[in-house]
């Protein structure tokens, strides 16, 4: 299966040329229905609607083609309706006009402080009678279809790069452990000599007498639980094993990414554990190398479905 990006946007338009009740035949008003989806990460599905009142009873439908196409991210839905005819302008029928012209009249009765009708005023509610007498319901959802059908293609066309992405700094990370794991023992071994050779110092100045058998027994005691304190091998080993997991689910794909931002943070973990667990430089600069890549996938894991 393939793997989503949470991050995605498709639009497509239904356009129509219908003469409508009222208007000239000799310039037939046309209409457009634009739809668009976009959407970003998110740690749930959370849907947003946007539509003119011509299309709002259409919302329980896009809402249940939706939620049966995506299961994470903030997704938001616009839709608009753009009327004209042939000339560009709105029909202005005669009937309208009337009606709009006794309204005037009735409201300035009583109000005659106000404001007459504009042009544009009237050639926006004429744009709005004329969008107001279609029927949408055929054209809605296979529109919505097509977008959502585009935007997967989108958000998966983006999940491809993410996987890239995340592959290349899973083969980085498994390279920095590689370069790790022969330094274990060897920084084991110095630090057991060089805690055993200091207690040797200290015990030679405290009495200028060679080193009684049960001082040494103690000391090489004391470094051994040292050395362990020291010991990173086990870090090394579940980091691998998260990486291998890592690796795992891109090529499994589907819905991963909860699982993949779980295993990024036992990453980051057993990176900053090896950190300050580290008494040598090389391993130093490996984990904070390793925390750099890790922060890196972090950032993308967060875009993944």
């Amino acid at each position: 299966m393939p793997v989503y990006s949470m991050t995605g946007y498709a639009s497509a338009q239904h356009s129509t040329a219908n003469t409508l009740p009222d208007s000239d035949s000799r310039n037939p008003a046309a209409a457009q229905l634009g739809l668009e989806i976009r959407s970003v990460n998110s740690r749930f599905l959370d849907l947003t609607f946007r539509l003119p009142e011509d299309l709002r009873q259409f919302e329980p439908v896009l809402r249940e083609l939706i939620i049966g196409k995506l299961k994470r991210g903030k997704v938001e839905v616009r839709a608009a309706i753009e009327t004209s005819n042939a000339s560009g302008v709105p029909d202005a029928s005669p009937k309208l006009l009337q009606r709009l012209n006794s309204a005037q009249d009735s409201i300035r009765a009583w109000l005659p402080q106000a404001n007459p009708l504009s042009v544009a005023d009237v050639l926006r509610i004429c744009a709005n009678e004329q969008s107001g007498s279609r029927d949408w319901s055929e054209a809605v959802l296979p529109l919505a279809e097509k977008v959502l059908k585009d935007l997967l293609e989108a958000r998966q066309r983006e999940g491809a790069r993410l996987v890239t992405m995340l592959a290349e700094r899973l083969a980085q990370l498994s390279a920095l452990a590689a370069q790790a794991t022969p330094l274990v023992p060897q920084l084991v071994e110095q630090q057991r000599q060089r805690f055993l050779e200091r207690w040797k110092e200290a015990m030679a100045l405290a009495d200028g007498a060679s080193l009684p058998e049960a001082a040494q027994d103690r000391a090489l005691s004391e470094a051994t639980a040292f050395a362990i304190r020291i010991d990173v091998a086990e870090e090394i080993t579940r980091l691998n094993s998260h990486l291998d997991e890592i690796g795992r689910l891109l090529k499994k794909g589907g819905e991963v990414g909860k699982r993949l931002d779980f295993l990024i943070q036992e990453l980051h973990r057993e990176a900053n554990t090896m950190g300050s667990k580290s008494t040598a430089l090389e391993l130093t600069h490996i984990s904070v190398d390793m925390k750099v890549l890790i922060e890196q996938m972090r950032e993308q894991v967060q875009n993944i479905e």
